[in-house]
């Protein structure tokens, strides 16, 4: 009897399950205590800082960063240039290096039955471990866009700034939008961190899985440089990355911004739902078993594939993306330009202290070509040369200045100016408070793909 009491007091013991909130503590504990963690942390919330702090002191700034022109006018412009690096490279590394081991450690480290025996739940356990993994990239995200604002504004200062298409934003304003901006590519992250997921549970110990969100973020890129279909380009987590370049137009270009988020969101979900179904599925008794070449394709990359096709078929049918072709067609690419233009033009009056002018009034547009007059003037390229032209008020002659452009895939360009030398020949202009940077001499520009109701 006194035994059988003794398993019965043991059983009910076993059957005490650890509840999710403990379970995230010991996760997140588990997390921030590797060395590799502590360091991102540290290099995400002090390096950003310094390396905005440095670039905005050089002579030459990084022109071919979007918005790193304006590093020396505005402390804004150095949290934008910061981003367009982390989604490019920094969020996925970050990503691999944390969800992409989140499930796979335990394998390396052989210590699966212990934690099973501990929670026994595998649910609790998968919930916490993507909870934790989610409250350390969130960390390092913020630290990211808090570092990379805070050596923004201590170094230039808390000054307008210059949007996508010409026109100026209010210190409040460029606030605003740089915070949404990085909150918007919060979305292909978890894209990315649900991949990762994936890889972890399917390829086990395998290096496969922490590789994988990093992998597929390259390719995603490579896909953008291409001359794909823009339903393609939408279709693609990836593309929520760059998407919020829409943000500083005038109007603002949401369209493609907010496809690009929900479709990173879908990806978020699926890729995660897939990651658990098969989690909950592991023999967990087999010690060999930690993933398979067949499992990760029938599992992982058809569904994933099958995910694009169906994002496709639905961008095509629901939204006014081209079933075929760039989008960037010759009026989208004059329109943009002429702007542009007519916003920065009047920077450039109040620079020199000439009679305020209105965009009304200068009534800017801009011819352009594309390569030969044979080839059709579309798609990307930097054969694109445009003429702008514009009125000033009482003055009969009309002002032409010549610009080459270089258009790329996702919608992108940068105008370079080709004369006249009064206009847009020099990179400064001599003010009466001394030199200060031309803002027609050169200048960046965003096309929307998205056909308009003008297109």
């Amino acid at each position: 009897m006194t035994a059988t009491v003794a398993v019965d007091h043991t059983s009910g013991a076993r059957t005490v399950r650890v509840s999710v909130a403990r379970g995230y503590r010991f996760e997140l504990v588990k997390l921030v205590s590797q060395w590799r963690i502590r360091l991102l942390v540290l290099a995400c919330w002090i390096a950003p800082a310094l390396f905005v702090a440095g670039v905005s002191q050089q002579a030459t700034l990084p022109v071919d960063t979007l918005f790193g022109r304006w590093m020396h006018a505005s402390g804004w412009a150095g949290p934008l240039v910061m981003l367009g690096f982390a989604g490019a490279w920094a969020l996925p590394l970050l990503t691999s290096m944390v969800a992409g081991d989140v499930f796979a450690c335990e394998d390396r480290l052989g210590t699966w039955r212990q934690l099973l025996v501990a929670v026994r739940s595998p649910r609790r356990i998968f919930v916490a471990k993507v909870v934790a993994g989610l409250t350390v990239l969130l960390l390092l995200v913020a630290g990211l866009a808090c570092s990379s604002a805070a050596g923004g504004l201590v170094t230039v200062g808390n000054h307008p700034l210059v949007g996508l298409d010409g026109h100026l934003l209010t210190p409040s304003d460029a606030a605003i939008k740089v915070l949404l901006a990085w909150v918007c590519v919060l979305a292909p992250t978890l894209a990315l961190v649900a991949i990762g997921l994936l890889g972890s549970v399917v390829l086990g110990r395998s290096p496969m899985g922490l590789l994988l969100p990093a992998l597929v973020a390259l390719t995603m890129q490579l896909a953008q440089m291409l001359p794909l279909p823009v339903a393609v380009r939408l279709a693609l987590p990836g593309y929520a990355f760059i998407a919020w370049n829409g943000l500083f137009t005038d109007p603002a270009q949401l369209g493609p911004l907010l496809i690009g988020v929900v479709v990173s969101l879908v990806w978020a979900l699926i890729a995660t739902a897939l990651a658990y179904l098969l989690f909950l599925r592991r023999d967990f008794t087999n010690l060999t078993d930690d993933g398979s070449g067949r499992r990760a394709l029938t599992a992982g990359v058809l569904p994933l594939a099958g995910l694009v096709a169906a994002g496709v078929a639905v961008i095509a049918a629901t939204t006014t993306a081209p079933a075929s072709g760039s989008g960037i067609s010759q009026d989208k690419v004059q329109r943009s330009v002429a702007t542009a233009f007519a916003h920065l033009y009047r920077m450039q009056t109040d620079q020199l202290n000439r009679p305020h002018v209105t965009e009304a009034q200068l009534k800017a547009t801009a011819t352009c070509s594309k390569g030969s007059v044979k080839v059709a003037a579309e798609g990307p390229g930097n054969d694109w040369r445009c003429v702008v032209s514009w009125h000033l008020p009482d003055v009969e002659a009309t002002g032409t200045a010549i610009y080459q452009l270089d258009v790329t895939s996702d919608g992108r360009f940068v105008a370079d100016g080709d004369g006249p030398k009064e206009v847009n020949g020099y990179f400064l202009v001599r003010t009466p408070t001394g030199d200060a940077p031309n803002p027609l001499w050169q200048f960046d520009g965003n096309v929307e793909l998205l056909r308009t109701s003008k297109g």
